[in-house]
């Protein structure tokens, strides 16, 4: 079992016939399955999980001779110029608050707290889903964004009591988001520019908030990939059988339940880890768009609206360039209208 295990996972990173990936935890009653690190060291999860250790070992040396440059053309590449880099990087904080807010409203309004199967009841719910409400309504307009920011870290350390620390850990990218927030702003096209400018962060903040959003993002997907499949095989077996979503004999090359829980496992790892260390990120972004999308005709808006942050980040991520210079266009895409703001605030 464990050496079918590994020769599945090496195919899979070799040809990368991905496997469909959904949050098994939204749509099936986690709360009968708790963790089984017993299976994970008997039933092959740990040689899925050193097996992919290795190969993104093998993708940071590569990644070092390089030179930290990606196989992905760069958008100059493509044909953007420096201008364009900075408008675009303006306007993606206002598609990450968006994005954020929307899943943060369905979240605030059906009683959820930051992924449809942390269910809170009585006053939690209310108070809770009230601070969601506000946070997303806050990101929405760009209005007290850093203030919002705060206080989504601080809902997200109130979940750790009110909903359990599981659900809270798959949730970290939340965490990632506030702090992107809390120290880029909500850029540009924001009622903070022009009615709020000394909320304003330094630029010595906002210029690694994009590390804080991929290291958010990532460790989302590390954590995940345990407790949903290679911690918890129960649970992701349940969930197959529940949905057959293992479509792997479509492709010609059949596996079982068990080994394409695995494969998935993996997968979710492999991108994790790539992201969470900054190593081929760009590639990382487009190996797990294929999955992330996959489910989504299958599991209608409850899918669509639990990923949008993700989709968010996402767009980010992919072109974004490593690099000093990159992150002075970064800011100076940040500062767009500020002189006219500055110029409002003192009239």
């Amino acid at each position: 079992m464990r050496r079918h295990s590994v020769l599945a996972l090496g195919a899979l990173v070799v040809a990368l016939p991905i496997p469909a990936s959904a949050h098994e935890k939204w749509f099936i009653d986690a709360t009968k399955y708790p963790l089984r690190w017993d299976l994970f060291v008997r039933d092959g999860p740990l040689w899925s999980v050193l097996a992919t250790v290795a190969v993104v070992a093998g993708l940071a040396v590569l990644w070092r001779i390089r030179g930290g440059r990606d196989f992905l053309p760069y958008p100059e590449r493509l044909g953007a110029t420096a201008q364009s880099r900075r408008i675009v990087y303006g306007l993606l904080p206002l598609v990450i608050g968006l994005h954020t807010a929307l899943a943060l409203l369905s979240d605030g309004t059906h009683g959820a707290l930051l992924s449809p199967n942390a269910q809170l009841h009585g006053a939690a719910a209310y108070v809770c889903g009230l601070v969601e409400i506000w946070i997303a309504l806050s990101f929405f307009y760009g209005g007290l964004t850093r203030v919002a920011a705060i206080a989504l870290a601080l809902l997200w350390i109130a979940g750790l009591a009110l909903a359990g620390v599981r659900d809270m850990l798959d949730n970290v990218l939340y965490l990632g988001i506030a702090a992107f927030f809390f120290m880029a702003g909500r850029g540009p096209i924001a009622v903070d520019r022009f009615m709020f400018p000394r909320f304003e962060p330094p630029a010595r903040l906002a210029r690694n908030a994009v590390i804080a959003l991929r290291i958010g993002l990532g460790a989302s997907f590390v954590i995940v990939a345990f407790t949903e499949k290679l911690a918890n095989l129960p649970l992701a077996l349940a969930f197959l059988q529940k949905y057959p979503l293992n479509f792997t004999w479509f492709l010609g090359m059949p596996l079982s339940d068990h080994t394409f829980v695995l494969a998935a496992g993996a997968v979710e790892l492999l991108v994790g880890l790539c992201l969470l260390f900054g190593v081929f990120a760009r590639e990382a972004i487009v190996v797990a768009w294929l999955p992330i999308n996959l489910t989504l005709t299958y599991f209608d808006t409850t899918e669509l609206i639990g990923h949008l942050p993700i989709y968010g980040i996402m767009a980010l991520l992919l072109i974004w360039i490593p690099g000093r210079a990159n992150r002075d266009e970064w800011i100076q895409g940040l500062r767009f209208f500020r002189t006219a703001a500055r110029r409002r605030s003192t009239e």
